[in-house]
């Protein structure tokens, strides 16, 4: 199968790419600098996924279309903002399928994505989801929650902090949970729906084995480590708030209100999607313990 990807040289890309190329597809991947590659089987297109007329005749031939992109924040000044790409990217990468003649497409949405959400993040992504839907296309849309593994943000950026000081602020009292899922089981459902027609017009909600209120989390990370549990004092939401949409505009401030929000609120799923895909997702205490103690 011949397969184009955009954001396959991303965190979760990588994976999949990797997962691909195991099963013996072809890949077209989208980057946005040039790049050349002596890997068999995988040819790039330098473009810009919100510019459609850059990249769509790479697509011609393809059987199928992978959309990875997103972004977790905003910098309006230099042009990346959800609604380029997660709703423009989208519509331009759909119709780019359509007239090529692509039969399957694959949507990466996430967790928490609905139309009156309160965060502008899940918005977007469920207009880009909306779009999808109406395509026409065989397409399959995945919600994954906290994705970690090797390279990624988040989990690296907390063990990061552990590391220098033995103390790690929660925002209000810490108690939200999350249910991550590793790069590599989001890698293997996105591999595995195209070669199972069932998938196709269902939205999957993909979380992992474990359900951890973020201090858990925060004290998973300190073990994995080689660390003690971190001294986790509370900051009040009601001081915090007004605080980060303050300072939110500097790009060096860790944290946005879009992700403030989407934090406390939770990011837990029911785990059904494992009746389709038929696996056991990997624990989150192990997967972290392979790169975090390295």
């Amino acid at each position: 199968m011949k397969i184009f990807i955009a954001g396959g040289t991303g965190f979760v890309g990588n994976l999949l790419t990797e997962e691909l190329r195991n099963r013996g597809h072809e890949l077209v991947l989208l980057s946005h600098n040039r790049r050349s590659t002596t890997e068999t089987g995988v040819s790039y297109v330098t473009g810009d996924v919100a510019a459609p007329a850059g990249y769509a005749a790479a697509l011609q031939g393809c059987d199928a279309a992978i959309n990875l992109v997103g972004i977790i924040r905003e910098f309006p000044s230099q042009g990346i903002t959800f609604e380029r790409l997660h709703v423009e990217a989208t519509a331009g990468m759909v119709q780019a399928a359509q007239q090529a003649g692509v039969v399957h497409y694959l949507q990466m949405s996430a967790l928490g994505t609905r139309a009156d959400a309160v965060s502008g993040y899940h918005r977007t992504k469920w207009r880009g989801e909306e779009i999808v839907r109406g395509s026409g296309l065989a397409w399959t849309i995945f919600r994954p929650s906290l994705i970690f593994g090797p390279k990624d943000a988040f989990v690296n950026m907390l063990a990061a902090n552990l590391r220098l000081a033995p103390i790690m602020p929660t925002f209000g009292h810490g108690n939200y949970r999350l249910q991550p899922i590793h790069g590599r089981d989001v890698a293997r459902c996105f591999a595995d729906a195209l070669e199972r027609p069932e998938t196709t017009g269902q939205t999957y909600e993909l979380c992992g084995q474990d359900r951890l209120t973020y201090r858990e989390l925060l004290d998973a990370i300190a073990e994995a480590i080689g660390k003690a549990r971190p001294f986790k004092p509370a900051l009040p939401l009601v001081i915090m708030q007004p605080v980060i949409k303050a300072l939110q505009g500097f790009s060096a401030f860790p944290i946005t209100s879009d992700q403030l929000q989407m934090l406390v609120e939770e990011n837990i799923c029911n785990g059904c999607w494992q009746e389709t895909f038929g696996f056991t997702p990997i624990r989150f205490q192990q997967g972290i313990r392979e790169y975090l103690s390295r």
